[in-house]
């Protein structure tokens, strides 16, 4: 049974379109974490989206393809890889399915071009940083395999850090109810800009997955992150899954009442 909220990408948004791009490979580490770590990064109008009762980050790279800035291709920033720490959050909003808005807000999102996370600052108030990076992607047996290794990777304070994994079997229909279903489904965006939560919407298909038989995070959490999230990087994530993506479009932001 794949998940129902795949009927997302019908619902009508007021706000025209900001970015669209394909992003391909999400490779997805999943860690428990101290949900005081978490509060200082949350914005006024949505609170902490558990899992099993569990606050959640996410370490996520990907690429990011054929980007385009409002219809606009922009030379040598269409095709790049992108990192993000997100944790998931929620607001409150009756005609919502399930009476909740459901979305991440970003820690940090790290990008190979200065202009990229210029952007991104200005539009939304992100916490992008740009930084040298690289990545590695193994074909499959075929068409339909899985990828046998998957990458990122950026240097940082003169070190490599490394996100990765080994994808294995075929890649499947997301499960209503499953974690995998509870990671990729938060289809809004929030973050602080100039004082005020700003919300987007994130829209795409349900996308499958891959499971992966290793997977590894090496690198300085403390110097990246911060000291709250150096322990919870530091240990075995308790998930990980690659998602095979989409082409995807991300609205203009808004700024939330109050």
């Amino acid at each position: 049974m794949s998940a129902s909220a795949g009927s997302f990408a019908a619902v009508a948004h007021p706000q025209p379109a900001f970015l669209t791009a394909s992003w391909r490979y999400l490779l997805m580490l999943n860690y428990p974490v101290d949900p005081a770590a978490l509060r200082p990064f949350t914005p006024p109008g949505v609170e902490l989206d558990l899992w099993r009762g569990e606050a959640l980050v996410s370490l996520v790279g990907f690429l990011f393809l054929d980007t385009r800035l409002r219809g606009v291709a922009i030379p040598w920033h269409r095709d790049f890889e992108e990192v993000n720490l997100r944790f998931y959050v929620r607001r409150r909003d009756g005609q919502a399915q399930g009476g909740w808005r459901r979305g991440v807000v970003f820690v940090k999102e790290i990008v190979p071009r200065p202009a990229i996370a210029w952007v991104a600052r200005l539009a939304y108030g992100e916490r992008y940083v740009a930084l040298p990076m690289r990545h590695t992607l193994w074909p499959g047996a075929d068409a339909d395999a899985a990828p046998s290794l998957v990458e990122y990777a950026w240097r940082h304070r003169g070190r490599w850090h490394r996100l990765g994994a080994r994808p294995t079997g075929p890649a499947q229909p997301l499960v209503a109810g499953s974690e995998e279903a509870f990671i990729t489904e938060h289809y809004w965006g929030y973050a602080l800009r100039r004082g005020r939560t700003v919300e987007y919407a994130v829209e795409h298909p349900p996308w499958r997955v891959w499971q992966v038989a290793d997977a590894w995070f090496v690198g300085d959490a403390g110097r990246l992150y911060g000291a709250a999230f150096a322990e919870a990087l530091a240990a075995p994530p308790a998930s990980a899954f690659l998602a095979e993506g989409s082409p995807v479009t991300v609205r203009r932001g808004s700024q939330l009442d109050g």
